[in-house]
């Protein structure tokens, strides 16, 4: 005997029969099977048991003394409340193929014949119940899955295979869209009409395709009827049935917009701070050029015995070259981060990379009363990269060296040729050194180390960041080893090689100063800043060329035109008319056609360079310039 421990819940089974005799039978039948049930023996004692009970299945013989068994079947299936109770009706005299027909046809859910046996009986009711819990469970599913459509803010569609039509789309399309579902169904295909005209033939394209290829993803925007303007995601996946072929496409869509603006705020924040940090660099160099200026005059005329005056002095200019040197690390940071540095390539020795660098950081070594021992071992080996920037990123690690190693110190370079045709560059000190749980955190923005003993805390926490970047931009790697505190460190910069070039490469001079051009004499200084102007004046002069000065366009030009000078220092960000206008409008003069055009600015970017040269000058600058630069590129006057 079957029995229906396969489902979920003991059945409730009302077994109708006026037969007292086979009442018994069917209810003993079904009894040990394990249902639970309650009898009547006529159709008014049925119907109200149904009304009372609701039992899940109700076997229902045809012939009852009251009421017709198929009238009982028709009258609980009319009935709302009653319409999914199942009924299995019987019959021992109506057992021809019509008297079945017949009942089936009234509403009943299957119709046996007696004689049934037990085992039939059983599967029949087992069988019944099983499909009654199949049916309730997919209608529970719909419910759920439209209580969830219709409940979310995301559109959910769904089409068709084959004509690609629209069977279901949530309502979640009229506050997304601002339009009416009765606009779909009118036309399918009106929602693309709110796609915008800019993105409508990439979606309408896309959305063809989808039902081709299974997949559709796309962001794009819509324009609701006020004339406002959304962002969506829009996403398509195939619908397969039970046997798995694919038979329908669904799509759901979603409202982006507030990531989208948020993007785009991020965008501007970006824009901005770049801005910022570039104007700030600007007017943080504008003040440390006549500084600069004014303690090169001051060193020409006092007596250079006074040594209180020349240790001042030193101060001042070091102080100055530190400044300077946070500044533009700080603007290089930026622009790599951001892609937006221009690497010279070209091929340049290691010894040239080293000289730089210790000519660069040799002031402050020796002022910390350091050791320097420099061993070199990578033979001839030339890397393919920027000088500046390798000796910068050299620099910036003797730099490091020199500050976190109290005064007295030893600091090693030595450089070797390693495996795969790679050059390493190791500064070692024997400093304060790193714990180990800083190594891997060092080369992290505004990542500092502790402080030497005998030096407050400075710098920003971005010369070691830089160094990575530098290095990563060439293709190679920094990494940094320390037995821990008070045990020193070691810095390695490892980069790729190449073979040598010729001796006469102009490779290897790309570190070294222009020469002096020796004609030049009359000079005109611009900027609207009077102590930067009125400095660089008493310097030039104080070398025996001669200066003028003006602070606008105007007096630029008037003054150009009557003193005709063979060189232009020139302010970029002038008041009313900028300099990059000025420079133009000397270029078409044929008297300033060789006029030597300097660029002198606080803005350093490769765009400021780039916007210089388009607009005629010959040099771009940084404030605060070095004097010698500055006076090769001028000349001397003649004896």
């Amino acid at each position: 005997m079957t029995s229906p421990t396969n489902l979920p819940f003991p059945a409730l089974i009302l077994n109708v029969d006026d037969d007292d005799g086979a009442r018994y039978a069917k209810t003993r039948i079904l009894q040990v099977a394990g249902f639970n049930v309650i009898e009547a023996a006529n159709g008014a004692d049925a119907l109200a048991l149904v009304q009372s009970r609701t039992p899940d299945l109700v076997l229902l013989d045809v012939k009852l003394p009251d009421i017709n068994g198929l009238e009982v079947c028709r009258r609980i299936k009319a009935a709302p409340a009653s319409a999914t109770v199942l009924v299995l009706q019987t019959s021992a005299a109506l057992t021809g193929r019509a008297d079945k027909v017949r009942g089936l046809e009234g509403g009943a859910d299957n119709y046996l014949a007696a004689p049934i046996g037990a085992d039939e009986l059983v599967a029949n009711v087992n069988a019944l119940l099983r499909l009654r819990h199949t049916q309730a469970a997919l209608v529970e599913s719909q419910e759920r899955f439209r209580e969830l459509a219709e409940n979310i803010t995301d559109v959910f569609w769904i089409f068709s295979l084959g004509d690609h039509a629209l069977q279901y789309v949530s309502p979640a399309y009229e506050l997304l869209w601002g339009r009416t579902l009765d606009t779909l169904a009118d036309d399918a295909g009106s929602w693309l009409s709110a796609v915008h005209p800019d993105d409508v033939i990439r979606i309408r394209n896309s959305f063809d395709a989808m039902f081709s290829e299974q997949r559709f993803d796309e962001q794009y925007r819509i324009t609701l009827p006020s004339g406002q303007l959304r962002w969506v995601h829009d996403r398509g996946f195939p619908v397969r049935d039970a046997a798995g072929e694919f038979y329908r496409m669904a799509r759901i869509t979603s409202d982006i917009t507030a990531t989208k603006e948020a993007e785009r705020a991020l965008r501007e924040a970006d824009l901005h701070k770049d801005e910022f940090i570039a104007t700030l660099a600007h007017e943080l160099r504008n003040p440390l050029g006549p500084i600069r200026n004014a303690i090169a005059i001051m060193r020409q005329v006092a007596p250079p015995e006074i040594k209180p005056l020349s240790a001042a002095y030193g101060v001042v200019s070091r102080q100055v070259d530190h400044m300077a040197h946070l500044i533009n690390d700080l603007l290089d940071v930026a622009r790599i981060s951001h892609g937006k540095i221009a690497l010279r390539m070209a091929q340049i020795s290691v010894d040239n990379i080293l000289d730089a660098a210790l000519e660069t950081s040799a002031p402050f070594i020796e002022e910390r009363g350091h050791v320097l021992e420099v061993s070199k071992n990578h033979g001839n080996a030339i890397l393919h990269g920027d000088a500046i920037r390798l000796a910068q990123a050299v620099g910036n690690l003797l730099n490091n060296a020199a500050k976190y190693t109290p005064y007295g110190g030893s600091i090693k370079v030595s450089t070797a040729a390693g495996p795969g045709s790679m050059v390493s560059i190791t500064i070692t000190d024997n400093g304060i050194g790193i714990p180990a749980e800083r190594t891997t955190s060092i080369f992290q923005m505004f990542a500092q180390g502790d402080t030497a003993p005998d030096r407050a805390q400075d710098g920003l926490g971005i010369g070691l960041p830089l160094v990575r970047q530098i290095a990563e931009l060439h293709k190679g790697a920094v990494r940094v080893e320390s037995r821990g505190t008070g045990q020193g460190s070691t810095f390695t910069l490892v980069l790729p090689a190449e073979h040598p070039v010729r001796e006469d490469s102009p490779a290897e001079n790309a570190l070294d100063g222009a020469s002096a051009d020796a004609s030049v004499r009359k000079v005109l200084i611009v900027d609207d800043n009077i102590d930067a102007a009125e400095m660089m004046a008493m310097l030039l002069s104080s070398y025996g060329h001669e200066v003028q000065t003006a602070g606008d366009a105007e007096s630029t030009l008037r003054i150009a035109n009557e003193f005709v000078p063979d060189v232009i220092l020139l302010d970029i960000g002038l008041p009313g008319t900028d300099g990059y206008t000025i420079a133009r409008i000397l270029r078409r003069d044929p008297r300033f056609h060789t006029t030597t055009l300097i660029a002198l600015t606080g803005y350093g970017s490769a765009r400021d360079r780039e916007r210089s040269m388009e607009a005629g000058f010959d040099h771009h600058v940084v404030k605060p310039a070095q004097v010698d630069q500055l006076l090769s590129m001028i000349g001397t006057p003649e004896e």
